[in-house]
């Protein structure tokens, strides 16, 4: 894919339509009803999937989820790696992360070495991400030794996020961990987007319209979603709703 067509440019023109976009996450270990999940997905105008998860996860299960999904949508497929097992051929995309506030230089820099020459081998488009881990911060957290920022703190978020801006990174990634109680508060992705210029993605925690429409409304430019999808025979309810509640927080959205 050349520049001009590059997922990451495609992905900036459609945030400037819309306002803020929906991503929905979807783990390769649980790979039920993609094919209900991928319909859903484009009746709600989904953006992007994400595949990949906080643990450890086999290059042949993510593979074989991302040529799944290829095979049944036009929606752009992005690698949300965990680690190095999860560089695999087929996608549109990786997001070439670094967890800024890990105690271990290994999520800082060091895995992304070791990454780099087989995501050139395979052709992935790179979409540098800063990674910072927030609140409770879950798996991710633990997997990722990183110190999770209180939600009384924002500002050192802001910190972080500002160093990946001038840095040169392309997206922020606020991230409450998956299954967490507790979504990032408003008032944090507000004070994050004061001090930066660059799309901001928020995910963890968000299992209502109500998390969704106001981290949007607060600032968020992309929202993801996913394990509150997982074997739910109402699914399509709700990533109907969540679709609805971006648009309805950008409607709402009041950044000073």
């Amino acid at each position: 894919m050349n520049v001009k067509n590059s997922t990451f440019n495609y992905l900036i023109e459609k945030l400037k339509q819309k306002g803020a976009l929906y991503f929905i996450l979807v783990d390769p270990d649980k790979p039920d009803h993609l094919d209900k999940l991928c319909d859903i997905a484009e009746e709600a105008d989904v953006a992007a999937f994400l595949v990949g998860g906080s643990t450890v996860i086999s290059q042949y299960s993510i593979h074989n989820v991302i040529q799944y999904i290829k095979k049944i949508t036009k929606i752009p497929v992005i690698i949300f790696p965990s680690n190095v097992s999860s560089v695999a051929k087929g996608a549109d995309a990786i997001f070439f992360m670094s967890l800024l506030n890990s105690r271990n230089p290994y999520y800082i820099s060091r895995v992304q070495a070791v990454a780099a020459p087989t995501i050139k081998k395979l052709g992935l488009e790179p979409i540098s991400l800063a990674y910072i881990i927030v609140g409770d911060g879950g798996a991710a957290g633990y997997i990722g030794e990183a110190d999770p920022i209180p939600f009384d703190h924002p500002e050192l978020a802001a910190m972080y996020a500002l160093s990946a801006e001038l840095i040169g990174f392309k997206l922020i990634y606020l991230e409450a961990g998956s299954g967490v109680k507790e979504p990032i508060p408003p008032y944090f992705i507000s004070f994050v987007k004061k001090i930066v210029n660059l799309p901001i993605i928020v995910g963890g925690g968000l299992i209502n319209s109500e998390n969704i429409k106001n981290a949007v409304k607060a600032g968020a430019d992309i929202i993801v979603t996913g394990n509150v999808m997982e074997n739910d025979p109402n699914c399509r309810k709700k990533i109907l709703e969540f679709a609805n509640a971006v648009k309805e927080g950008v409607k709402e959205r009041k950044i000073k």
